[in-house]
């Protein structure tokens, strides 16, 4: 974060972030009168929010709109009413830099916003159970998409004492996350928390995870203290109850501030095709050099991507993962969509006349 205006680094939101650019984007609301302010956990119709004046309760009223992308959420910054107004109320929203959006599991096609203004995105990942790497390749697929920087953490390392082991997985999740950072953390013991404490300690991170990846363990392991409720995991599959409810945005002792969020079951992509891409992209590198340009990675002569699977240097389960994601959020980009409705129609269609077309051929050579 930039930090070189001297009343910016000097400010009192500046442990919550507060820099030169949001110093920037608040002065038409400075000369109105309003304050700034960050929005450190959301209620019904009301939230928590760190101002000059120290953390105030104020109402969201007049922020409520219609387009659920535009809601009032934890990381936010906003202008808000002076002290002295009774109740104080958020007054608007400053435009977000990034924001970490899931599609939600109503049948509304509906995005919803776990945490704004996001530099790194951290996805705990628990090593006490089998990895799941399609799983964290949507996390990253997401996280990606945000614009914040993903980093994937490994906890419960000391689960793992055997070197050998926790390499050979730590490789595997490697693997599954080019570009990203992977630590391994135990906050039981302490191991790696001095790295992860560094990383997280420019700007803001979101925590983010299943119940029982040991979330809440970490972020009192990096705040020094038992802020966060922690419970123990089922020994029968590993998972773990909603120890957090609510997102919660906390001061890290070290600098910097943290995201806590629940236990994420479902993880719905929400045009994240960039983000896909960027999960994928040794695959989208490979199709560079493949034969023809519209390549579905499939039977057709030329295609680099089959031809490095065949050689070993790419894994079966990479390609099978990046079709299931592409197709996820095409199906999630098409229900908003009108136009791509249409394209995808047509490309059935012809894909349809295609493979009709081949088993009329077919049938003509055995005749």
């Amino acid at each position: 974060m930039n930090l070189s205006s001297p009343s910016a680094s000097s400010h009192p939101l500046a442990p919550y972030g507060w820099d030169e650019q949001w110093e920037d984007a608040f002065a038409p609301y400075a000369a109105q009168g309003l304050v700034p302010g960050r929005v450190v956990r959301v209620d019904r119709g009301l939230c928590d929010m760190a101002t000059p004046d120290g953390v105030i309760r104020a109402d969201t009223e007049y922020v409520v709109p219609r387009d659920p992308m535009k809601v009032v959420c934890t990381g936010d910054w906003a202008a808000v009413d002076p002290d002295g107004a009774r109740p104080r109320y958020v007054r608007t929203l400053l435009p977000r830099r990034t924001a970490f959006v899931r599609s939600t599991s109503s049948k509304r096609s509906e995005g919803q916003i776990l945490a704004a203004n996001v530099d790194h995105a951290v996805v705990a990942v628990s090593l006490a159970v089998e990895l799941d790497l399609a799983r964290i390749e949507r996390f990253l697929a997401l996280a990606w998409e945000s614009g914040a920087q993903p980093v994937v953490v490994l906890t419960k390392a000391d689960l793992v004492p055997d070197a050998v082991t926790r390499s050979y997985l730590m490789q595997d999740v490697e693997t599954s996350a080019p570009g990203v950072p992977v630590l391994t953390v135990s906050a039981q013991d302490g191991e790696g928390l001095d790295v992860l404490s560094a990383v997280v300690s420019g700007g803001t991170s979101v925590l983010l995870g299943q119940s029982g990846a040991g979330k809440s363990t970490l972020a009192n392991a990096l705040l020094g203290e038992d802020v966060m409720d922690v419970r123990a995991t089922r020994d029968v599959d590993g998972k773990g109850r909603h120890t957090t409810t609510t997102r919660n945005l906390l001061l890290l002792p070290g600098g910097g501030v943290l995201i806590d969020t629940p236990g994420l079951r479902g993880v719905g992509l929400w045009d994240a095709g960039t983000g896909v891409g960027q999960v994928f992209s040794e695959i989208q590198h490979l199709a560079e050099s493949c034969r023809f340009h519209d390549c579905a990675h499939e039977s057709e002569p030329g295609c680099a991507v089959l031809d490095a699977i065949e050689a070993g240097e790419l894994p079966r389960r990479r390609l099978d993962s990046y079709r299931k994601l592409l197709r996820e959020n095409q199906y999630i980009v098409a229900k908003t969509d009108a136009r791509l409705r249409a394209e995808i129609r047509k490309d059935w269609k012809r894909k349809g006349a295609l493979g009709k077309a081949a088993m009329e051929a077919k049938r003509g050579r055995l005749r």
